[in-house]
C-alpha cells in the first residue's frame, strides 16, 4: 500500500508518471494497456489508502485545480481540511471547480482569498457574496455542455474531491445523489480523493465507481446536507395547480428543478396516470406519486419504467427513498439533459423558474441585475427539448410568482440593467404565474405583452400596460 509520502506525489495512474507511481510498490500493477484505465469503473490492481481528511488533502499545492462533488454530496468533511490545509501552509492560487455545492464553502472566507478562488459551472447561494466581491468566478454555460470542458482539457483537475458510499464486496462504491458531471471530472484527474459515507445512497446508472481509483479514502458517518419539506404558500399551492390541472397530461415525461413550485406540481398531480420522470433532478414529491402509482415511467420511449435523474438534493425521505433502488437511473448530465434526448420522451412537461420576465417573454433566471444569482443549469436544454418534442405534445414552461417578496412585480418592462437572458424571447412558450398561464408561442409583441399583463399582479397591471405603450408604440392587444 502507498505510503502517506507516495500518494502526496505520485499522481493518479496512466499520466505520465505512471511508471513511478508502479515501481513505488510491488502491489501497484496497472501500468499496461491492459491493466490501466482512467474509466472510473474498470477495476485496477490498486487499493485505496485509508487516512484522514488532513492526511488526505496534503497532495493539495498552490496552483493546484481542485474538482468537487456538489449538491447533496458536496464532501464537506474534506473541504474543511483542505481550507485548514490552505492556511496552515500559506498555499496559494488554488482553483476550486464545482456545480452547486452545499455546506458554509470556507474556502471562499474573505481571509482565503489569496489561498482558494472558487469557479461556480452553476452557483449556490454559499458562493455569491465571493463572485459579488470579485474573489470567485461564475461561468455561464448550459449544464449539458459541462462535462466537454474535462473532456476537452478546458479544465485539468489535479485533485478531485468527491462523496462516495460504501464500497461493496466487488470493491463498487457510487457517486450516489451526484452524478452529473463528475464521471468526465474524475476520468481527467490526476488525483481522486473520496469521503466514503455510510450515509451516502447507493445509486444505479452512471454512478458506480471502483474503489481502485481513490488516491485517498476517507470515512464519515454524517448525514447529507437537506433542502425542502417546508410549507407552501397560497400563491405557490395556485401555481401548481394551474400547471398541474391545465398543462400536465396524462401519460406526460416530467421536469422539474428543486423549491417550492415544483413540489406544489408535484402535489397536484395525484389523479394523474402514467407519469414519467426524466429530470436532471427531481425533488421529494416524486416519492408519494411513486407510491400511489402515479409515477409509472410506463409511457416512455427511453428508460421505460425508470426515473433518469443526475443530481438529487432533498430530504432523508429522498435519499432513503433512492438507495439501492434499481427504480432509479442516475445518468451523466451531457445525456439527460441532452436536447434531443429530451425531445424523444412522450408529452415532454419542462417546469422552469425565473428571477423575472420583460413583456416581451425574456427570461432572467441568472442573475439580479448584474449581480450573479445562480447559472444557466438545465433551463434552456430542457425548455428546448420540451418544444422540440417528437409527438409534438411537449410543453415548456416557466413559472414564478407575479411578485417578489417586496410586493414588486417580476412582470417586467425590461429586465434590470445588466440582468441576463437565459430563455430567450423565441425560447418561450407558457409563463405561469398564481394569476393565469400565458401562452406566448407564435405570438407577436403586442400580444406577448397582453397575455403576460393578464398574469401579473392585479396592482401592477395599469403600469405595464403604459409602459408596454411607450416601448411597443401600440397598445398591448390579444389579438
Amino acid at each position: 500500500m502507498m505510503s502517506s509520502l507516495a500518494l502526496r506525489f505520485a499522481p493518479r495512474f496512466g499520466k505520465s508518471t505512471a511508471a513511478a507511481v508502479a515501481s513505488s510498490s510491488s502491489q501497484q500493477k496497472f501500468n499496461t494497456y491492459y491493466t490501466y484505465s482512467n474509466q472510473i469503473s474498470q477495476p485496477l490492481e490498486r487499493k485505496p489508502t485509508y487516512t484522514t481528511a488532513e492526511e488526505a488533502v496534503k497532495c493539495i499545492k498552490s496552483g493546484d485545480v481542485v474538482f468537487v462533488q456538489g449538491a447533496a454530496a458536496t464532501p464537506i468533511h474534506v473541504l474543511d481540511a483542505m481550507t485548514k490545509h490552505g492556511k496552515e501552509n500559506n498555499l496559494r492560487d488554488i482553483t476550486v471547480v464545482h456545480m452547486h455545492t452545499e455546506g458554509p464553502a470556507s474556502y471562499c472566507a474573505p481571509d482565503c482569498k489569496d489561498i482558494f478562488r472558487s469557479k461556480s459551472l452553476f452557483m449556490g447561494g454559499n458562493v455569491r457574496a465571493a463572485v459579488a466581491d470579485g474573489r470567485g468566478d461564475a461561468v455561464p454555460i448550459f449544464l449539458h455542455e459541462i462535462p466537454i470542458l474535462f473532456r476537452r482539457k478546458l479544465i485539468q483537475p489535479d485533485v478531485a474531491i468527491v462523496s462516495v458510499s460504501p464500497p461493496d464486496n466487488h470493491g463498487y462504491g457510487t457517486l450516489g445523489t451526484s452524478v452529473d458531471c463528475v464521471r468526465a471530472a474524475l476520468e481527467n484527474s490526476k488525483v481522486i480523493i473520496a469521503q466514503v459515507n455510510k450515509q451516502m445512497p447507493r445509486t444505479f446508472g452512471d454512478s458506480i465507481i471502483h474503489e481502485s481509483h481513490f488516491d485517498a479514502a476517507v470515512n464519515v458517518d454524517i448525514p447529507l446536507p437537506e433542502h425542502g419539506g417546508k410549507g407552501m404558500s397560497d400563491t405557490e399551492t395556485m401555481i401548481g395547480k394551474l400547471i398541474a390541472e391545465n398543462l400536465v397530461e396524462d401519460g406526460a415525461t416530467l421536469q422539474m428543478g428543486i423549491g417550492n413550485i415544483p413540489d406544489a406540481v408535484l402535489n397536484a398531480l395525484h389523479n394523474h396516470k402514467d407519469l414519467g420522470i426524466h429530470s436532471e433532478m427531481f425533488a421529494g414529491g416524486v416519492v408519494d406519486l411513486v407510491k400511489k402509482g402515479c409515477v409509472t415511467n410506463d409511457k416512455k420511449t427511453y428508460h421505460r419504467g425508470r426515473i433518469v435523474g443526475s443530481f438529487l438534493i432533498g430530504t432523508k425521505k429522498l435519499y432513503d427513498f433512492v438507495d439501492n433502488n434499481p427504480f432509479i437511473e442516475m445518468l451523466e448530465i451531457n445525456y439527460v439533459n441532452n436536447v434531443g434526448i429530451i425531445a424523444r420522451n412522450p408529452k415532454m412537461t419542462a417546469i422552469n423558474s425565473a428571477i423575472e420576465v420583460d413583456l416581451t417573454g425574456q427570461v432572467c433566471a441568472d442573475s439580479i441585475g448584474t449581480r450573479m444569482y445562480s447559472g444557466f443549469g438545465g433551463q434552456v436544454d430542457f425548455i428546448r427539448g420540451a418544444a422540440e418534442g417528437f409527438d409534438g405534445k411537449g410543453k415548456p414552461i416557466i413559472a414564478l410568482p407575479s411578485i417578489t417578496n417586496k410586493g414588486q412585480s417580476k412582470i417586467v418592462p425590461t429586465l434590470k440593467p445588466g440582468a441576463g437572458v437565459v430563455t430567450s424571447r423565441a425560447h418561450v412558450h407558457y409563463v405561469v404565474t398564481e394569476n393565469g398561464i400565458a401562452n406566448l408561442f407564435g405570438k407577436s409583441l403586442r400580444q406577448r405583452a397582453y397575455e403576460l399583463i393578464q398574469i401579473a399582479h392585479p396592482d401592477h397591471r395599469e403600469a405595464l400596460e403604459k409602459a408596454a405603450f411607450e416601448r411597443l408604440k401600440t397598445m398591448p392587444s390579444p389579438n
